[in-house]
């Protein structure tokens, strides 16, 4: 049977989406998220707060579904609150809850019960203080999942409902890989208990996150959408892992987007657009555990083909690693670092796109305080149409502006081209 992960996975642990069983243990991944855009991709943003200390009042689904992963006690955390600051993100996947040895009771890496930590707590006061949110993860690469011992799909739920009442969660995330997925049993609790979750909690967003080939999915990850097909079960997507799996950039991504969406067509009956809609992609940024590497470059064609086909999803693993290494920039596969040429959160950036909202500026930039309703004569022999703040514009879109042609990235309205900057929405494509 093809397996979803290289062999050399089962020598040493990854560092993408470990579960924390110990100090020395690696750390994990889950692509959680939520909030299916039904076809809009990240058009729509949303920028309603929450409310603070207590129980979050939500955000909108499209950040949500944006939120890159956060592991806040392992892998040198960074502050959620600068990363915020700097890039606009609302929204993070805290990873992961496993079960507390072999109880079926929720644990922060398995090791940290919920009623205890005195970490997570604070993380989610300053991210809800700051207008944003949460999702939480559960499951991951190892450890051991409250599907592997809870017995039931009831008694699993009820486990992780303690996580959704203990923290007033809005979305969560159920990672389904090696070894639990290989767990016919397993498998049946962890969507049984997501299909209770999914009842019990109205507005709950629920992801199902399994790992990515370049077949799309391998046979385990087939074996589990035939399960929640069994049952009934539509989560607001499920999403793949397109790495670790030898993957080579972005067009080996996109090619496993295109397949397992065929398979989500198979399974589930659905058209093509359908397909997308219910489809999410979780990445992992800098150097993998296969030692692949994905570049700024490798995110923004993903994000581009997740915005033109309309994705449920994009995130990627992780936060902590979303800066430079010190010293020598690719000391080999770390947990906080990404091994790659880049600025402090520069993947972070990508998710707010996707989210639809348009990061800071670095350094920041100050665009006009009303932008011009008519466009300033322009020079030269532009043919595009000139660019108007009342138009919204989709990705593609292209158009000139004080002598300069430009093209949209992504949807916007009112926002001028020549104020865009690197991370902005409008492309400059050169003087007309």
């Amino acid at each position: 049977m093809e397996r979803a992960l290289p062999p050399q996975h089962t020598a040493r642990p990854p560092f993408r989406r470990r579960a924390v069983l110990a100090v020395a243990a690696a750390l994990g991944l889950v692509a959680g998220g939520v909030a299916a855009l039904a076809g809009t991709g990240s058009a729509a943003a949303d920028t309603t707060g929450t409310t603070g200390t207590g129980a979050a009042g939500g955000l909108g689904s499209n950040w949500y579904a944006s939120a890159p992963y956060l592991m806040p006690e392992d892998n040198s955390p960074p502050d959620a609150a600068a990363v915020m600051d700097a890039t606009g993100q609302k929204a993070f996947q805290l990873a992961f809850i496993l079960a507390q040895g072999t109880s079926c009771s929720p644990a922060w890496g398995g090791t940290s019960p919920i009623d205890t930590d005195t970490t997570m707590p604070g993380v989610i006061q300053t991210v809800r203080g700051k207008g944003g949110d949460v999702s939480v993860s559960v499951g991951g690469y190892g450890g051991t999942k409250l599907g592997q011992v809870c017995g039931t799909p009831e008694a699993t739920a009820a486990g992780y409902q303690k996580v959704i009442t203990k923290y007033g969660l809005k979305a969560i995330d159920f990672d389904l890989e090696e070894p639990e997925y290989e767990n016919t049993a397993a498998i049946h609790n962890e969507i049984g208990a997501a299909r209770i979750l999914q009842q019990n909690n109205p507005g709950l967003y629920v992801s199902i996150t399994t790992a990515g080939t370049n077949a799309g999915t391998g046979w385990f990850g087939t074996q589990m959408l035939n399960e929640a097909k069994s049952q009934g079960f539509t989560p607001d997507n499920y999403s793949i892992m397109p790495f670790d799996g030898g993957f080579s950039g972005a067009a080996a991504q996109t090619d496993a987007l295109v397949k397992f969406n065929q398979i989500l067509q198979t399974t589930f009956g659905w058209n093509e657009a359908t397909a997308y809609a219910h489809e999410g992609v979780s990445m992992m940024n800098g150097r993998t555990d296969a030692a692949e590497y994905f570049h700024q470059s490798d995110f923004q064609t993903v994000l581009d083909f997740a915005t033109a086909h309309g994705l449920a999803r994009y995130t990627y693993w992780s936060v902590n690693r979303d800066r430079q290494c010190a010293g020598n920039v690719d000391p080999g596969l770390s947990g906080s670092c990404s091994s790659v040429v880049q600025n402090d959160w520069d993947f972070t950036r990508f998710t707010v796109k996707f989210a639809g909202a348009t990061p800071p500026t670095t350094p920041p930039t100050t665009p006009p305080t009303t932008p011009p309703t008519t466009p300033p004569t322009t020079p030269g022999s532009c043919t595009a149409p000139a660019w108007s703040a009342s138009t919204t514009y989709n990705g593609g879109a292209k158009v000139s502006y004080n002598g300069h042609a430009y093209h949209a990235k992504w949807w916007t309205l009112n926002e001028v081209p020549s104020a865009s900057g690197q991370w902005g929405v409008w492309a400059d494509d050169g003087p007309c």
